[in-house]
């Protein structure tokens, strides 16, 4: 058991090296300058996705796509994940990241305008989209939709579900004392009770917990850094400079050179905001919306948020405290950093980490249900959800590192098809932001929105 769990790890080493981040990034960039910057309507899209009424044909608000988007992307890689890259790539790891996330937003951006323009109804009458309809209805490629699909769903059971149940159960037990098996019930009951009524039951839940963990999250940040303020101009200071030369050894901190800072920085990022990896265009697909680009713009402030905002908070907050020097790595590095300023530092971490879980294992919920869908029909969804509840029980008890490795390699295997229909139908992306952006179409349903409200 042992040697099978060192090759699986030596896959996901593969699979998530070098080629796979750079064909990442690099459709990042690819794409920000194919569609002339789209970032800069960063400020439009958070104004539309804040709309909250019917604007077309779907199973959901269109903030109720981007919230449950963001349930299952802003998870434990925005805490720990963050800790991770700092210690094994330096300070100069939290702006690749954030970097990662500005570029990122133009890929999000283009995957959920193709999941939207070529999503279906299915006979169960909700909507139904993503890279494996792309792949199929647009790229003749239906066999290699089903290995997005199949790889979506093996990804779901592991990353969006039992590995996120075992860091709530066991945090708590560490925390409070509190046994994993109450912790399972408690988390096995909640998660039933949200999911078995579908997206629209996933969506409510996700749009009042998703705003108000973000913003706790931020502000008890901000109230960290406003403690330590005068230390937080020599921190900017060096994680920019370490960005591009690197940080010299430290105390306990072995050093980072500048290829460790964009390596660590860039895979955490990608990692933390799934930009490409084609998840987030399966939720946005359900999207009501009057056109594939308004909802695009809806679902690529998901990055913005996760990454340019939440991400660097926690990245500043680490490398603000210090402790990033004294060889300390992970969770462990999080915990010490937040934990340094007694009640509210543990405080914020233990609520920010309790919703972040648990609103991944919702938002991933729905990934996988329409990747079984696509698979196997309608019939699988009922008995499909009842799976699911049942394998947030299993995690919550058992850990099971072969699983997380798994999930891990499917997660990252994912991204392969979904960019090989983002670079084929670069083309149908500019032709349909020229329709519906560049000539000022999107401001039009604006202002009528705002009239009718």
């Amino acid at each position: 058991m042992l040697a099978f769990e060192q090759f699986l790890q030596s896959v996901s080493d593969i699979v998530w090296g070098y080629p796979l981040l750079i064909l990442l990034f690099g459709t990042h960039v690819y794409l920000t300058f194919r569609l002339r910057f789209i970032q800069r309507f960063i400020g439009k899209a958070i104004r539309i996705s804040l709309q909250r009424s019917s604007e077309g044909e779907g199973d959901v608000s269109q903030f109720g796509a981007l919230t449950t988007a963001l349930a299952a992307t802003i998870g434990t890689g925005n805490i720990v994940g963050v800790a991770t890259a700092v210690a094994a790539g330096g300070p100069g790891a939290v702006l690749w990241m954030w970097l990662t996330g500005v570029f990122g937003i133009a890929t999000k951006y283009s995957e959920a305008l193709l999941a939207v323009k070529y999503r279906i109804t299915a006979a169960n009458g909700t909507m139904a989209g993503g890279p494996m309809y792309v792949l199929e209805r647009c790229m003749k490629m239906k066999w290699l939709g089903v290995v997005f699909a199949a790889l979506t769903a093996v990804a779901a059971f592991g990353i969006g579900n039992m590995v996120q149940a075992n860091s709530i159960s066991t945090m708590v037990e560490h925390t409070f004392g509190v046994s994993p098996w109450i912790t399972g019930i408690a988390m096995t009951v909640l998660t039933a009770i949200v999911i078995i009524g579908g997206i629209k039951s996933i969506a409510r839940v996700c749009e009042a917990l998703v705003p108000f963990m973000a913003i706790f999250y931020v502000l008890g940040c901000l109230i960290l850094l406003g403690m330590h303020y005068e230390t937080l101009p020599a921190t900017l200071s060096l994680i920019f400079n370490s960005a591009f030369s690197g940080q010299a050894a430290i105390g306990g901190f072995m050093g980072a050179g500048m290829k460790e800072a964009i390596r660590y920085g860039i895979a955490r990022g990608l990692f933390s905001n799934e930009s490409g990896l084609g998840s987030a265009p399966i939720v946005a697909a359900a999207a009501q919306t009057k056109n594939p680009v308004r909802q695009a713009l809806v679902s690529s402030t998901g990055t913005f948020w996760d990454t340019v905002v939440v991400c660097a908070m926690t990245g500043l907050v680490v490398v603000n405290s210090g402790e990033w020097m004294n060889g300390l790595r992970g969770a462990e590095l999080t915990n010490k950093a937040f934990t340094d300023i007694p009640l509210v530092g543990p405080i914020v971490l233990t609520i920010g980490l309790l919703t972040f879980v648990f609103s991944t294992i919702l938002g991933w919920s729905y990934y996988g249900e329409k990747a079984a869908e696509y698979l196997w029909g309608p019939r699988v969804v009922a008995p499909y959800r009842w799976l699911w509840v049942a394998a947030v029980m299993l995690g919550s008890i058992l850990s099971l590192p072969i699983v997380w490795t798994f999930a891990d390699i499917a997660n990252g295997l994912m991204a392969i098809p979904n960019l090989i229909t983002l670079l084929v139908l670069t083309g149908v992306l500019i032709a349909e932001t020229r329709t519906y952006l560049w000539n000022g179409t999107i401001d039009a349903d604006i202002k009528t929105t705002d009239t009718n409200h």
